[in-house]
């Protein structure tokens, strides 16, 4: 119970804390616009003494509006940095990514991804050859059974050239 209690709001806290370096923020930071240094309702009761005290309700709104446009500044900076990490990653997957050239009546290598209970460590996962048939528009793919002359489609990234 004292864990549920403590350890999940505690966690909370840290993560919304902690510094997002795809954001190059924190979450904290991109609700509240500065850093996390204490209880957001401490902060809250220290404006509303601050403002309830010096009485000029037109500076501290004025305040008030140039810290908000400072926040959206903030979370401006923070989409364009998502942005670029996004499009970091991205570059990152796709070279990795191997391109296949697929062409009609080419004789190809189908994975066999079928789970055994006993398999056997150095056989092939790689069935074949097959003869590759029609490619449709969305990476459907006709294959032929060389042995068996069955048709049937399979998924373009199960395929490799023979």
């Amino acid at each position: 119970m004292l864990l549920r209690k403590y350890g999940v709001n505690d966690a909370l806290w840290a993560y919304r804390t902690a510094y997002k370096a795809p954001l190059g923020a924190s979450p904290y930071r991109l609700v509240y616009g500065k850093s996390c240094h204490l209880p957001v309702e401490i902060q809250h009761c220290a404006y509303w003494a601050i403002r309830k005290l010096n009485m000029d309700t037109k500076k501290s709104g004025h305040k008030r509006l140039l810290q908000l446009h400072e926040l959206d500044e903030i979370r401006n900076e923070a989409y364009e940095n998502s942005l670029i990490y996004k499009a970091k990653v991205k570059d990152f997957h796709d070279k990795y990514i191997t391109r296949k050239n697929l062409e009609s009546r080419q004789k190809i290598w189908l994975y066999n991804f079928r789970l055994k209970l006993f398999p056997e460590k150095l056989r092939s996962r790689w069935d074949g050859p097959y003869l590759l048939e029609t490619i449709d528009q969305y990476g459907a793919i006709m294959i032929k059974d060389l042995k068996t002359s069955v048709s049937f489609k399979v998924n373009g990234y199960r395929l490799k050239i023979y």
